[in-house]
């Protein structure tokens, strides 16, 4: 298929015209009348049926995930409708459903593995039903022909115990009893032991390359669908791939024209501008997620759990002045930017956003959830820890913050080292702290954790998730057990924490969070008008989300997408896609069950944001001296008013549609 592609492409480019080309027209790859084929597999039958949906009456897999998961309570693995397109960043896997932690309708996306998903021929696939035992799903369509599936059992925890251990071993176990199957590229999805034992365990991936797996971890690992998957279906593993080859657009000539109509810069140039952050910022040395983060937190600084709220101006500074800027940035900077271990997730892109200090992936959130949040400055540590969290498969932002919310237990002595059934306690203090060595005795404590976790040895249970755990421990030993864990709550049992930025936005009563549905820029707003904005903000992802885009594309997708779907499927499915994703966000929201801030942590966030907007920024605004003078005088009763004016912006813009 690649040959294939690379000869159209070559076709495209125009490199053997003997007259001058004629203007594009988009016609030429017009894709008026297509279908969104989606294959619903009962995995405890093996018995599947394909269903076909005109574009138009859905989209792509988040309105389509949502119709499904609600209909057949189904887990959806989807691409969008520019899947295998000319457009960069395309190619994300997404996947909706009843997330098992926050327990309303998540979507979780996964860099790249829609390209080879893209060769079966379907759009969508959902599991229901229940495998007997732990199983593989094996999925292949050779020559255009029907997909072939099987369902296959498999001794999971032989396979987790081995080799490797974890996830990895599970992708090295499938992948050398089933690549042989296949003629052409394929991908294998897998979960780790944290699938078995908690709910937010998440699902990773890796490009293969010449049939041998690469270390570029790609994942979906928010809303716990690695749980799920394993839990519910009783799937450890998926392995897909095929020859099909549909009606991608690849029209470069096209795409350029659109561009330069409208930005004055072909495809490929514009492109190059709007990933500049994620490959290498000059203005800052450094590049990614986790370059450009850090070199730019300052003051902003998020450490030892958050305890860096209560820190001075000043003293936030020197630590990210001397632990991050000198150390641990410097690492990074000499080990992954310098040599450039620059990778894609698998789908050929200027961006390379995958940073690599050779097998271990460096992204900003794990990095600083199991990093500053866990008392570690240090690359050895860092690497020590998150690489152990991925091996064990859980969705790294999360158990980093439950990690440092258990350290932080262990520092204050509410609970002990038996008690969690670890050899140690952390070092909880920025003064005398030895940036190497204490790193890395914290980063063993987290491991130790982390195995107790996956084990459910001690007073450690998961299984319903660290909320529940804690509020039951609260009640035997006080609520101080639970006050120091900073997450957003959903319903009776639900929990997520949140994005690592230090503004209300991330803990905004929205529908989804943990993903970046709401506005996390700095600047200060009324929270009625945060909610507002948080709306809009979460429409805008709807379009990358639902047309399966890399939001690190989005400086153009958003605004240019729309236009290119009337101008592939028609003006008529433009309106109706800009209309949907009014009526996706309603609809997803009608199921918000928000729950108020149950932790003291939370309302910490927000009141040391607040003050710090005035006496570090100067932010005079009346409205910010108010809320402000608020919190002074009743936190509780100004923490609830916040929340509830975030929610009525929300419901006020919901309504509207």
């Amino acid at each position: 298929m690649e040959e294939n592609k690379e000869l159209n492409q070559q076709n495209n480019n125009g490199t053997k015209q003997e007259k001058p080309a004629e203007e594009p027209k988009a016609e030429s790859q017009s894709l008026v009348g297509s279908n969104i084929k989606a294959l619903l597999v009962d995995v405890g039958t093996s018995m599947y049926r394909t269903i076909r949906y005109p574009v138009g009456q859905f989209f792509g897999p988040v309105d389509l995930g949502l119709h499904h998961a609600t209909k057949f309570n189904s887990m959806n693995i989807g691409t969008g409708l520019l899947a295998g397109s000319i457009f960069p960043g395309s190619n994300r896997l997404i996947f909706t459903g009843f997330s098992p932690c926050w327990t309303g309708f998540y979507i979780s996306s996964m860099g790249g593995a829609g390209m080879v998903f893209d060769n079966l021929g379907i759009d969508m696939l959902s599991i229901t039903g229940r495998a007997p035992a732990p199983s593989v799903l094996i999925l292949n369509r050779i020559h255009g022909e029907e997909i072939q599936l099987r369902v296959e059992p498999l001794e999971i925890h032989d396979v987790w115990r081995s080799g490797r251990q974890g996830v990895y071993s599970l992708m090295d176990y499938v992948n050398e009893k089933y690549r042989d199957e296949y003629s052409d590229a394929y991908r294998i999805l897998a979960t780790g032991p944290a699938a078995e034992t908690t709910d937010f365990a998440g699902v990773v991936s890796v490009p293969i390359r010449k049939r041998e797996l690469t270390f570029v971890d790609t994942w979906a690992g928010r809303g716990g669908f690695g749980s799920k998957m394993f839990q519910e279906y009783n799937i450890a593993a998926i392995i897909y791939g095929g020859t099909f080859i549909d009606k991608d657009f690849r029209d470069r000539s096209v795409a350029d024209k659109w561009f330069q109509d409208r930005y004055q810069k072909k495809l490929a140039a514009k492109d190059l501008e709007a990933t500049t952050k994620y490959r290498f910022d000059p203005k800052f040395e450094t590049g990614g997620t986790f370059g450009v983060n850090f070199a730019t937190m300052s003051g902003n600084l998020m450490a030892f759990n958050y305890d860096s709220f209560f820190w001075s101006e000043e003293d936030r500074k020197k630590v990210h002045k001397e632990f991050i800027l000198d150390h641990y940035l410097k690492q990074f900077n000499e080990e992954t930017i310098k040599p450039k271990q620059n990778w894609t997730c698998g789908e050929p892109c200027v961006a390379v956003c995958k940073k690599m200090n050779n097998e271990y992936k460096k992204d900003y959130e794990p990095y600083q959830t199991m990093g500053p949040q866990c008392g570690i400055f240090d690359q050895r540590a860092a690497e020590l820890l998150n690489h152990h969290a991925d091996m064990l498969g859980f969705d790294a932002i999360s158990v980093g913050g439950v990690l440092s919310w258990l350290m932080e237990l262990l520092a204050q002595g509410l609970v002990t080292k038996e008690d969690l059934c670890v050899t140690r306690y952390p070092i909880w203090h920025r003064e005398r702290f030895d940036v190497e060595k204490d790193s890395m005795h914290n980063a063993r404590l987290g491991v130790e954790i982390l195995d107790t976790i996956v084990q459910k040895r001690g007073i450690i249970d998961f299984q319903l998730g660290p909320r529940r755990w804690g509020r039951k421990l609260a009640r035997e030993r006080g609520r101080e057990i639970l006050d120091g864990f900073l997450y957003s709550a959903f319903g009776r049992r639900g929990w997520m924490v949140p994005n690592q930025y230090w503004v209300p936005g991330v803990l905004s009563p929205m529908p989804i969070v943990g993903k970046y549905y709401m506005f996390y820029s700095g600047d200060f707003m009324h929270p009625r008008e945060l909610g507002h904005t948080n709306t809009k903000r979460f429409q805008k992802e709807l379009i990358m989300d639902n047309l399966g885009l890399c939001r690190f594309h989005r400086n153009w997708a958003e605004d240019i997408m729309p236009d290119v779907i009337g101008q592939l499927f028609g003006e008529e499915i433009k309106d109706k896609f800009l209309e949907s994703l009014k009526s996706i966000a309603y609809n997803i929201n009608s199921r918000n069950n928000s729950t108020l801030w149950e932790s003291w942590r939370n309302v910490d966030l927000v009141e040391t944001y607040l003050k710090r907007k005035h006496e570090v920024e100067g932010n005079n605004d009346p409205d910010l001296l108010g809320w402000i003078e608020y919190f002074k005088r009743d936190r509780r009763t100004a923490a609830i008013d916040f929340w509830y004016e975030i929610h009525k912006g929300i419901c006020e813009s919901m309504n509207e549609f």
